[in-house]
């Protein structure tokens, strides 16, 4: 069976990422617009209605514009923009998330994907909410470095000058404001009653990210160990083909004395680690911003969506 499928924003990071995906598989007709029609309101509304899947890969106030134009009930979008990932009425595009998701995604036709910070930062920590480890009233902190493709073509652009300025070169610390825009999502999906302190940085590569989630064990549960903390994420990720559980205090990466922000990159894996001290634990979650964190994580739920295998045109 071929399904047929558009993307609207094809020229944006993400959708031209998607594109990559789509373009390597034969159950896949992907549906093109000519160039001169990218913002031709009723040529996008007939080809978003005649797609069995739409990618939204545009700003947020597009993406609902996108969104209304859908008259067509068999339609499932996929949306990668910020716009409706709280909203009433859309799935979160996170099959891992908890029981039941999948199958959400499955009946779905509104489904929002997920940011990339946000990814890293739920899988991390939403097992620990739903073990009961981590109270929903914890004050959470959270860093996030990422390469500069997140930033869209604008971001590339600025970094791939040559010579690359001298301010460019190291890292550089954002959101000061602390109103990010992946804050509702981090915590609406894991269950979090307050949003985290959250500082998200950018440098001067061009994909990969990771996200460290700082704890005190008094934090935690009253007794609660390292080995539980791992042990709950082995436990939630079971079986998870894109999730993997390292193990405590992974010995090869103490051994290196430097964590690889980098080490995900083209595949759709999320390595999750724990690191601990006799009153401390530090969680680590590390994925590609543009796979995971993005189009991949995009194409995952389409694919769960349709009912074809999950991992399908993903590594």
């Amino acid at each position: 069976m071929t399904f047929k499928v558009f993307v609207d924003g094809q020229e944006g990071t993400t959708g031209l990422r998607i594109h990559d995906y789509l373009a390597a598989r034969h159950d896949i007709e992907v549906l093109k617009i000519a160039a001169d029609k990218r913002k031709d309101p009723a040529e996008r509304a007939r080809l978003l209605n005649a797609a069995d899947v739409a990618f939204l890969c545009l700003p947020d106030a597009a993406s609902r514009e996108a969104a209304a134009m859908i008259t067509n009930p068999n339609t499932c979008l996929i949306d990668a923009s910020t716009a409706h990932r709280t909203v009433a009425g859309w799935t979160f595009g996170l099959p891992e998330l908890a029981r039941g998701q999948r199958e959400a995604i499955r009946q779905a036709k509104r489904i929002a994907n997920p940011g990339c910070h946000a990814s890293a930062f739920i899988l991390a920590v939403r097992p620990l909410v739903d073990a009961g480890l981590l109270p929903r009233e914890a004050a959470v902190s959270a860093t996030s470095i990422t390469g500069y493709s997140g930033g869209g073509k604008s971001m590339i652009a600025e970094y791939e000058q040559q010579p690359l300025p001298a301010h460019l070169a190291a890292p550089r610390p954002y959101g000061l404001a602390l109103k990010h825009k992946h804050l509702p999502e981090m915590m609406a999906h894991t269950g979090l009653a307050t949003p985290p302190v959250f500082l998200p940085v950018v440098s001067s590569f061009y994909k990969g990210l990771a996200v460290s989630v700082p704890l005190h064990l008094s934090q935690l549960k009253a007794g609660a160990t390292p080995e539980a903390v791992q042990a709950a994420l082995a436990a939630h990720y079971a079986g998870e083909r894109f999730i993997n559980v390292m193990p405590l205090r992974d010995a090869a990466t103490l051994e290196a004395g430097f964590f690889d922000v980098q080490a995900c990159n083209d595949t759709n894996r999320v390595d999750l680690f724990v690191f601990a001290s006799d009153s401390q634990v530090l969680l680590l979650s590390r994925l590609d911003n543009l796979g995971k964190g993005a189009s991949g994580a995009a194409v995952q739920s389409m694919n769960v969506h349709l009912g074809v295998e999950e991992s399908l045109g993903l590594v």
